[in-house]
């Protein structure tokens, strides 16, 4: 992917929360202005975010027919950034249409503004990773292995980094927030006594959704002259005991029998990612004046929704309470059947990570010739005691953000395009600044050459990725960052190679160093379409990130690592989602609860 459309960034030494979290908002009223004679309003409400200083409608609630104190089963899903003030507006109107038309013909109940910050404080609070680790370890060996032959040698290095893991103890979710405010006409007036409730959850840590269709026979019928109209409304029973509409299906006219729609929530909404929440349904008799016959209700929770379905008994009986008071032999109202259950689990990026995938980081650094002499100052390698020169600057700015996502702190750099010495060897580097100090003392000693031949260099880190594949496990992913100053001359070795690694866990990012054109390397990333081999075969995933490193010359670092990894957390659950492999340690899958996108 190219620069210069993500958002979410992380300082470096920090592990990134998600870009956004992500927000449910479900609405209810009370106490609505009656704008109607004859019966009462028909509210629905219509949601706004401000954007560069423009209301711009988000989505419209379903209409509540005859109602004063509607529960809305429509819910709206934001993306939360805790660093924006995010402009919301609530506004309620008396419909007198569709409600997905516009609302120039419906009368205006009130309105509400608010940030979303203050409906949500829901974010991800991820602590800083413990720094207090002395970065003195047991030296890996670390020394030049060229691993092909002439003057485009490459050699690498393996700096050691101590063991440490990531602390999560400090990670907190806030997951429901509820706010009430009052409902204002035009000039700040008060709408009576009218409010508006906006109930906010986090779905960021959202494992799944579940698909659910639901049937019912032999339901009581309430009207005179025709057969009942029934629809079913689905709740799950909060910590404090109250309930909470999860949805609302349609209604079936005149069918004592109906099958209705099936529908999909996500596992938060319906029982907050717990089994055992009790769940309650009620099934009703639709009247277009808002007084709707009770025709009974059943209870259950997800685990038994499970495993009723899984043993082909997945049915409930639909009682009255004042009904089973009343008569002696009564039974039920009806019964309902839940026909359909899917469930579909969904994994995180820090899902993978917490579960013990590393990220190992491999570096690859262009030496050849058009790099110019090191010892120039017009020199790309020229190193500079008061500033870091480009290749310093991209390699410590995204080595930083990697090594905390990697256990053992090993990182692998590869340098192309160099002649060598003979029984050059390099020393003990250790942590990122060790990297550095090897980089920086490889220069004098190496004579830049050429070719920049990248396809070496992509093959050789998804050998390694490759055996990484062989385990079955989300394990250890493989970032390969290439930083270069021009063409490649082996494009059509490198398309093959990109290819290829496209099935394997592994990412690559190519950052490139100086003016020159970079026209080869947009092609190698996908933005533009499928990227496709010499032989006319698909890359599999975009797993190709390019960022020109001179329209950041003069960000930070943090916005550097920012577009240089912006894109990694997709790419690691795309492609474990492809393989169908759960985090470590939650066993195995069926085919229904496999990683996948969610609704």
């Amino acid at each position: 992917m190219s620069l210069g459309r993500r958002r979410g960034a992380a300082a470096p030494g920090v592990v990134p929360a998600p870009r956004a979290s992500k927000v449910e908002l479900r609405l209810s009223c009370r106490h609505l202005l009656d704008r109607d004679p004859l019966t009462k309003s028909d509210p629905s409400v219509v949601l706004l975010q401000q954007s560069q200083g423009q209301w711009a409608q988000v989505g419209r609630t379903e209409v509540v027919r005859s109602s004063l104190h509607p529960v809305f089963s429509k819910v709206f899903t934001l993306d939360y950034y805790f660093e924006e003030a995010q402009k919301l507006r609530f506004e309620v109107y008396d419909t007198h249409g569709p409600s997905g038309l516009g609302c120039q013909d419906d009368d205006f109940l009130g309105g509400m503004e608010c940030t979303l910050g203050q409906v949500a404080s829901v974010w991800f609070a991820l602590s800083p990773l413990r720094r207090d680790t002395p970065l003195a370890g047991a030296g890996h060996g670390v020394g030049c292995h060229p691993w092909s032959h002439g003057p485009s040698c490459v050699w690498t290095l393996f700096p050691a980094f101590p063991p440490h893991r990531p602390d999560f103890s400090d990670v907190q979710i806030v997951a429901q927030k509820k706010m009430t405010r009052p409902l204002l006409l035009k000039f700040g007036r008060n709408a009576g006594k009218s409010t508006i409730t906006v109930i906010a959850e986090d779905i960021s840590g959202n494992n799944g959704y579940v698909e659910l269709s639901f049937r019912a026979r032999k339901l009581d019928d309430k009207d005179l002259f025709s057969k009942s109209d029934p629809f079913l409304e689905l709740f799950r029973v909060n910590d404090d005991l109250s309930e909470q509409l999860v949805y609302r299906t349609e209604v079936v006219k005149n069918n004592l029998s109906p099958v209705w729609e099936p529908f999909k929530v996500s596992l938060s909404s319906l029982c907050c990612c717990e089994e055992t929440r009790p769940l309650k349904g009620l099934v009703w008799d639709y009247d277009s004046r808002g007084k709707h016959d009770f025709i009974g209700e059943f209870s259950t929770t997800f685990l038994e929704m499970q495993t009723a379905f899984a043993e082909d008994q997945a049915q409930w009986d639909c009682v009255n309470a004042k009904y089973k008071q009343k008569k002696r032999n009564y039974k039920n109202s009806g019964v309902v059947v839940l026909a359909d259950l899917k469930l579909h689990r969904v994994y995180s990026f820090l899902d993978y990570i917490m579960g013990g995938c590393r990220i190992h980081c491999t570096v690859a650094i262009d030496f050849t010739a058009s790099n110019g002499d090191p010892r120039n100052s017009c020199s790309l390698h020229y190193i500079n005691p008061y500033q870091p020169n480009e290749y310093l600057k991209a390699l410590v700015s995204v080595g930083e953000i990697c090594q905390d996502y990697d256990s053992d702190k090993r990182f692998s750099a590869l340098g192309f395009g160099a002649r060598i010495p003979p029984k050059y060897e390099v020393g003990k580097p250790r942590g990122i600044q060790g990297v550095v100090e090897a980089y920086q003392n490889c220069l004098p000693r190496v004579q830049l050459y050429g070719p920049t031949n990248v396809a070496p260099i992509i093959s050789k880190v998804a050998r390694m990725a490759a055996a990484e594949e062989r385990t079955g496990e989300a394990s250890q992913y493989y970032i390969l960052l290439i930083l270069t100053d021009g063409v490649v001359t082996d494009m059509a070795d490198t398309r093959e190679a990109i290819v290829r690694a496209s099935h394997l866990p592994m990412s690559i990012i190519i950052v490139g160093v100086g003016n020159a054109d970079f026209t080869d390397m947009q092609i190698l990333d996908g933005d533009d379409g499928v990227l496709r081999s010499p032989r006319g075969e698909p890359a599999l995933r975009d797993i190709v990130q390019f960022v020109p490193f001179r329209e950041l010359k003069n960000a930070s670092p943090a916005a550097l690592a920012k577009c240089v990894l912006a894109e990694v957390p997709k790419q690691v659950v795309e492609y474990y989602s492809h393989r169908e492999l759960p985090p470590r340690g939650l066993g195995a899958h069926t085919p229904e609860a496999g990683p996948g996108p969610a609704p």
